[in-house]
């Protein structure tokens, strides 16, 4: 049966025999001070005002299709600061309360939004109690030219920020679109640690209204350190490395069947906690920023009736392209338009996220949101079909000849080519780990690669599993997956020209040689290859790893190094850097970090 047909006859398990989408939760009790998933959540315009208007627009004359994003940002010399204060809290999402951490006592947290150019401050106040954790915040995509110590991955760039101390981050938004901000250390942000980030830019197709964020996010009742202590525990003492998601969220809301829970748990769950709604003007086009930000599943996004047309994956404006179904792996990112045109003004429907239960682990795998028209009734509950595509099961993105970067760039000659395998195995102690080129990856945050390599170490330890690519002008890298599952990998300080992916071995063969797709997150299938490449134009450290949380945590990493002489002779890391490590040392010698997993 295809996950996106046949929907409506789940929806008395869902809702019961409610006929209201009226709320049995307040969003207080489901989302903390969050408005996400609310109708009061916040809309957006083409770009933030306090700029100078040079041309118009904050980027002056800068183009989607005519100019080079790399090498051509704007600096704007505005500066957006932000205050983040991170601790535990309790709410009830999807109807199931438990302790999670919170940003600013939200969840999903607040945005970080910016103009193309402009420099982003946030600071991060660590107040993790009970217990106390470190923590790290990864700006996600962002290319952190020239700041390459500020893309916030522990053991890589920089320590934890320990309990009870803070950080400020500050980075240029060198590159423009959707995308999130998420803690980095350990599987944390499966905790609750996340949010969306905007970087208004040029336009590469018009619209009416821009209604931000979509956060899909799987969903797990434990505590993600509790979940991390049975992935990462021996098989033979009942460790399992593929934990299953209980719920499905869209924008941090979903419903629960709290008769499935266990019976010492029914105290802590309430039936009917409420979906997330969207309000669409009748007539008007509609942007919606889809952002996979869960901890396993891949997703499958459509909206009942409606076609969307796709204008940007993760931070690359693509030409646009008409779909009923996106699939975003976990960290993708997919910006569409959606016309309010399948109805009258009273009109509503489903919006629906399906994790594929093909690739993916989740005992309740079919989110839901409601979608009203401006004169709809948006206490009544939508009654529309879903849209009849079934999964292909190949766990893979679209394909790439038809996901055009709007600004063409052709791939270099690579100066050189390296071949990496991903695999597993179980070791001396019956743990299953995740392997990368060979290595299990393991962090050791007392000693960031970043600032060793500024001193001029580069001799690193095997589990490390550093790639050093020297003077390398441009870098491919053919990846073989040879284990059991699909992985979305993730490349720091880059995105990646995807030159090919598909079945098997590859053939040699380049999708659309002249202009392949760009991204920072690439499915890879079951026995499958990818093959990127990247011109080494940022020195620095570079984390490359599978973004599903649990497989990171099981060692599926490298780092990427990029001209190491530059990050140790022209590479100047401010002090604060070196002082969190001091602190970290401090409260290290005198506290136990339990790290259980890589670290990351």
């Amino acid at each position: 049966m295809g996950l996106l047909s046949n929907m409506m006859g789940s929806l008395n398990s869902i809702f019961g025999v409610a006929l209201t989408l009226v709320s049995s939760l307040t969003q207080q009790q489901t989302n903390g001070k969050s408005l996400w998933g609310t109708l009061q959540a916040p809309t957006f315009p083409l770009f933030l005002s306090s700029n100078p208007l040079i041309g118009g627009f904050p980027w002056g004359l800068l183009t989607a299709d005519g100019s080079n994003p790399y090498t051509q940002a704007p600096i704007t010399g505005v500066t957006r600061n932000y205050d983040f204060t991170v601790q535990r809290g309790m709410i009830a999402p999807d109807g199931y309360q438990k302790s999670v951490i919170l940003i600013n006592g939200q969840f999903p947290g607040p945005i970080i939004e910016a103009n193309w150019g402009d420099t982003i401050v946030v600071t991060i106040h660590n107040q993790i109690t009970g217990p106390e954790e470190g923590t790290s915040f990864h700006w996600h995509g962002l290319l952190q030219k020239a700041t390459p110590y500020m893309d916030g991955v522990p053991s890589v760039q920089q320590c934890p920020i320990p309990p009870g101390s803070s950080f400020t981050y500050s980075f240029q938004a060198d590159l423009y679109g959707s995308s999130w901000y998420h803690s980095h250390y350990s599987a944390q942000y499966a905790g609750g640690l996340l949010g969306p980030m905007i970087i208004h830019g040029p336009s590469n197709a018009k619209y009416d209204i821009d209604l931000g964020p979509v956060f899909l996010t799987d969903y797990y009742h434990q505590e993600y350190f509790d979940i991390l202590k049975t992935a990462t525990a021996p098989l033979q003492s009942g460790g399992n490395p593929a934990p299953l998601s209980d719920n499905n969220l869209i924008n941090g809301k979903g419903n629960f069947d709290c008769s499935t829970v266990d019976p010492g748990d029914t105290t802590k769950c309430t039936n009917n906690a409420g979906v997330a709604k969207f309000q669409f003007t009748t007539g008007k086009t509609h942007r919606l920023r889809l952002i996979n930000a869960g901890a396993e599943a891949l997703q499958r996004f459509s909206i009942d009736g409606h076609t969307m047309t796709v204008i940007a994956n993760d931070f690359v404006p693509v030409k646009p392209y008409k779909t009923t179904v996106v699939t975003l792996g976990i960290g993708q990112r997919t910006d569409v338009l959606v016309t309010a045109n399948q109805g009258s003004s009273t009109s509503s429907f489903w919006m629906r996220s399906n994790i594929s239960t093909i690739c993916s682990l989740a005992k309740q795998p079919n989110a839901l949101a409601a979608i009203y028209y401006d004169r709809a009734d948006t206490s009544k509950t939508p009654t529309s079909t879903a849209w009849n595509v079934p999964d292909p099961g190949t766990c893979a993105n679209d394909d790439l000849s038809i996901t055009e970067p709007y600004y063409t760039i052709t791939p270099n000659a690579p100066t050189t080519t390296t071949t990496m395998e991903i695999n597993f195995f179980i070791n001396s102690t019956g743990n299953f780990l995740w392997t990368l080129d060979g290595t299990s990856f393991r962090a050791n945050y007392n000693n960031p690669l970043l600032l060793l390599a500024n001193v001029g170490k580069l001799d690193f330890p095997d589990i490390w599993n550093v790639k050093n690519f020297g003077s390398n002008s441009t870098v491919r890298v053919i990846i073989n997956n040879n284990s059991p599952a699909a992985h979305p990998m993730h490349l720091h300080g880059h995105n990646m020209q995807v030159l090919h992916e598909g079945p098997g071995q590859w053939d040699g063969t380049i999708t659309r040689a002249s202009n392949p797709q760009r991204r920072d997150v690439q499915q890879i299938r079951v026995g499958g290859h990818m093959v990127f490449q990247y011109d080494t134009d940022n020195p620095g450290v570079w984390p490359f790893h599978c973004h599903i949380a649990w497989h990171v945590s099981s060692g599926l990493y490298a780092n990427m190094m990029e001209r190491p002489l530059d990050i140790k002779n022209v590479l100047t890391i401010p002090t604060i850097l070196s002082q969190t490590c001091t602190q970290w040392a401090l409260y290290t010698a005198n506290k136990v970090v339990n790290q259980i997993d890589s670290g990351l």
